[in-house]
Parts: C-alpha cells; sequence; structure tokens
C-alpha cells in the first residue's frame, strides 16, 4: 500500500511524513520542489528508510505526476503543496497563483485520469485529501461564532484566495467527475520544522539572536493555535474515515491573540534559556506597521470532526508551545541551516525596524 504525499518537506507536511512512518509501514513518496520552505534535513531521520522515496518536483509538472502514479499506484493521495505566506504573497501574488491554483488543477487532471483507470476495487478505495487553511472564510469579528464548514468563503489575501479557488476546484472535480475528494481546513499550525518566518519560529529565533521581535499593529489579531502533530492526527483520520465530499475543520480551541503568543514565547525563554544579561526578552519587543487587509480574526468550530471521527486535540496550547520552544532550543543547527540570506533579506524587506515596546 502506497500514499503520493505533496509538499511533504514542508512544514506540515514533512511532520505528517515522519508520524505516519512512525506509526505504519506503509510507502509514502514524498513529491516536493524544495522551494524556500521545503527542507529535506526535515526527514533527514528517514534516510535508508526505503519506505520513504522522495522526488523532486511540481504538482504542476502534469507529466511527472502521472508518472508518479502509473509507477507507484498510490491508494491516496494527500495534498500539502501549496504557497502559504501572507505576507508573501501581498509582495508576489503570482506564485500563489501558479502553484495553488493553476497546480492544483494540473494536480486534479493527472489524479483523476489515473483513479479513472482503476480496477473497481482500487477505484472504490481510493481517496484524494486537500489540505487547506481557515484563512479561506475571511475575517470574524470579537464576538462572531468560529467558522464552521459552512461559513462563506470570504478571501482578503491573495494567499487565502488562490487557496480557497483551489479548495473549489477541488470541489468541483467531486461533483462533476465523482473524484472521492476530502478536504480540511485547518487554524494557525505550530511545532517542530516551522520556517522561521511565521510568527512563533521568528519569535523564538530573532530573540535568542537579540534581534527585536516585530509585532504587526497592536498584537491583538486572534488566532486558533493548532499543534502540528494534533494537525496530522486529524488528517489520518479524515483519510480512514471521511465521508466523501465532504469539508471537515480542524482547530486547537486555542483562540489567542498575537501579542499573547509572543508573551508566552518570552516567559518560556527567560525559563528555558535566560539571556546572558537577566533581562526578559519581552524587552525586544517591536511594534510594526500592520500588513495591508490584515485579518482580526480567525476561530475553528471542529465540532464536526470530532462529533463524526472522533476526532480531538491531544495538546493544549500551554503543552504544545513548550515542546515547540524546547525543540527549537535544541536543534540550533536547523535553525541556522534555514537562515539562508535569501530569508534574511525577506525578513528585513517585510519587517523593517521598530521602535521598542
Amino acid at each position: 500500500m502506497t500514499i503520493l504525499v505533496t509538499g511533504g518537506a514542508g512544514f506540515i507536511g514533512s511532520n505528517f511524513v515522519l508520524d505516519c512512518l512512525s506509526e505504519s509501514d506503509e510507502t509514502i513518496i514524498n513529491l516536493d520542489q524544495l522551494t524556500y520552505a521545503g527542507n529535506l534535513q526535515n526527514l533527514a531521520s528517514l534516510e535508508g528508510d526505503v519506505r520513504h522515496i522522495f522526488v523532486r518536483g511540481d504538482i504542476g509538472d502534469s507529466a511527472l505526476v502521472a508518472g508518479l502514479l502509473m509507477k507507484y499506484q498510490p491508494r491516496a493521495i494527500v495534498n500539502f503543496a501549496a504557497e502559504s505566506h501572507v505576507d508573501r504573497s501581498i509582495h508576489g501574488p503570482g506564485e500563489f497563483i501558479q502553484t495553488n491554483i493553476v497546480g492544483t488543477f494540473n494536480l486534479l487532471e493527472a489524479v483523476r485520469a489515473y483513479w479513472g483507470a482503476l480496477d473497481t476495487t482500487a477505484k472504490t478505495g481510493f481517496r484524494f485529501l486537500h489540505v487547506s487553511t481557515d484563512e479561506v472564510y475571511g475575517s470574524l469579528g470579537k464576538t462572531d461564532p468560529a467558522f464552521t464548514e459552512t461559513h462563506r468563503y470570504e478571501p482578503n489575501s491573495p494567499y487565502s484566495a488562490s487557496k480557497a479557488a483551489s479548495d473549489h476546484l477541488v470541489r468541483a472535480y467531486h461533483h462533476t467527475y465523482g473524484l472521492p475528494v476530502l478536504t480540511t481546513n485547518c487554524s494557525n499550525n505550530y511545532g517542530p520544522y516551522h520556517f522561521p518566518e511565521k510568527l512563533i519560529p521568528l519569535m523564538i529565533v530573532n530573540a535568542q539572536a537579540g534581534k527585536p521581535l516585530p509585532v504587526y499593529g497592536d498584537g491583538q489579531q486572534i488566532r486558533d493555535w493548532l499543534y502540528v502533530k494534533d494537525h496530522c492526527s486529524a488528517i489520518r483520520r479524515v483519510l480512514e474515515a471521511g465521508q466523501l465530499g465532504e469539508v471537515y475543520n480542524i482547530g486547537g480551541w486555542n483562540e489567542k491573540p498575537n501579542l499573547d503568543i509572543v508573551h508566552t514565547v518570552c516567559a518560556l525563554l527567560d525559563e528555558l534559556k535566560p539571556r546572558a544579561d537577566g533581562r526578559p526578552y519581552k524587552e525586544q519587543i517591536a511594534y510594526v506597521t500592520d500588513r495591508p487587509g490584515h485579518d482580526r480574526r480567525y476561530a475553528i468550530d471542529a465540532h464536526k470532526i470530532e462529533r463524526q471521527l472522533g476526532w480531538k486535540p491531544m495538546e493544549t496550547f500551554e503543552t504544545g508551545i513548550r515542546k515547540t520552544v524546547q525543540w527549537y532550543l535544541d536543534n540550533p543547527q536547523w535553525v541556522a541551516n534555514v537562515q539562508s540570506g535569501g530569508y534574511r533579506d525577506w525578513v528585513a524587506k517585510q519587517y523593517g525596524t521598530g521602535p521598542k515596546a
């Protein structure tokens, strides 16, 4: 039995691959283009493991994907491949359109041809699971109910608009062609192997380097935080028992303002690796100009997946964030290796400098 995972060298994808192979002997074909956020070091522990077959390539390369499907005959595809950083989508939306929309379309076309040629038994058991985001639903007011699976799509950034388009394509291929699809929309993930452009790893890395901790606007943007390994277990459960054509929202039940997240990270670093001068890390917080169109609040209602599939997160935010901070402290070489010159230039361009709090 074989699964094709796209984007399996990225943050969530690599955690999914590692978790799957720790619990199963099923072969995983890992297709990743290795853009800046794809990192084979995430998968270093699998070196020599015959169950993991890595292929560098683009989901938009129809011939490559068709060849992989024909050669390995996977029973399922889990599609993580995506450009996923809102700030980058504001500065350069073209890559997001190409990967998230055109790439997903080409992948679906290759999968449709493969699935259509399967025998009846294989065809019945096949699944295409598309991993998406809560950002497709837009922004919530402070007292609005959390996003459910039937919430209207109202994407506000080029990133979320491109993911919304990919979600619609997946839905259309189910309703038009009968492709056996499943879609998951998750809240903000955090945990090991997270590229340090996102909030939590950026705070950890900058704090250790003595750099400012950039906080957009007033820091009161609210997100629902989901530990990445909980997300991976939810995906496995949806793949195992989800109803075809259905959408499942996956969240951690942890709504917190960004500023609270930064303060929590600072407090953990004060405890686990204090500054040499004994001063608190929160003194490094620097407020910077808010990004254009910044959504104020996301919140996931994850009752459906709990009710129908019996899944709920294992980690609280308190346990998950402690594990995350400790992982970054324990893996300085991984951090150093992903901080290329291009990465440093990006952070400087995006955040600049601002007055300390």
